[in-house]
C-alpha cells in the first residue's frame, strides 16, 4: 500500500466516522486517538503550506465538515 493510499484511507475513515457518530474523533476515546492525531497532522502541515495540492482540497471538506461538528458543552 503506498502513501497516497494509506492518506486516502485514513481521510475516508475519518469522513465516515464523523458523519455516522455526528462528532470529531476525541481525545477521550482511546481508540479515535489515531484518527485525531492523523488530523491534527495534517491541519499542521496544511498551516505550514507543506500539504500537496490534491491533499489540501480533500482536507479542506474534512474541515468544513468538522467546523459543522464543533463541540457543545453537554450541561449547558
Amino acid at each position: 500500500m503506498t502513501q497516497d493510499e494509506r492518506w486516502e484511507q485514513q481521510y475516508e475513515q475519518i469522513m465516515a466516522f464523523m458523519n455516522e457518530h455526528h462528532r470529531r474523533p476525541s481525545k477521550h476515546h482511546i481508540e479515535e486517538h489515531l484518527m485525531l492525531n492523523w488530523f491534527k497532522y495534517n491541519k499542521k502541515m496544511m498551516a505550514k503550506g507543506l500539504l500537496p495540492d490534491d491533499r489540501m482540497e480533500k482536507f479542506e471538506k474534512l474541515l468544513e465538515e468538522a467546523d459543522g461538528l464543533r463541540r457543545k458543552n453537554q450541561y449547558a
